[in-house]
């Protein structure tokens, strides 16, 4: 009688966190848009945002993500769904304030 050859056990599940990069947002660990001169107000409990581009998977207003600080966006001064000057931004969303919820997990 000859022995069926077990199955091969799956690899082990990468758990180390991924590093978020300083110039993007972030929803449920996915990138979903890229921001342009961020400034952090701590005082006010705000980041402000002159631009936000890439953002159509971006899901307003859901919690967000961005450096080490969770997100709610609260005022967009001005969107736009086509830059004519850079087509690649997809939607853009300029004057863009969020409060700081808190700190993200790392």
């Amino acid at each position: 009688m000859s022995e069926e050859p077990k199955p091969a056990m799956p690899a082990a599940a990468n758990t180390t966190p991924v590093k978020h990069e300083d110039d993007a947002i972030y929803q449920e660990g996915r990138l979903v848009a890229r921001v342009i001169d961020p400034q952090i107000r701590s005082d006010a409990h705000e980041i402000h945002f002159a631009e936000v581009n890439q953002s159509d998977e971006l899901m307003l207003p859901e919690e967000c993500e961005f450096q080490k600080y969770r997100l709610m966006i609260q005022c967009i001064e001005y969107a736009s769904r086509i830059d004519k000057n850079a087509p690649e931004k997809g939607r853009v969303l300029r004057g863009v304030v969020a409060e700081v919820l808190g700190y993200r997990e790392s």
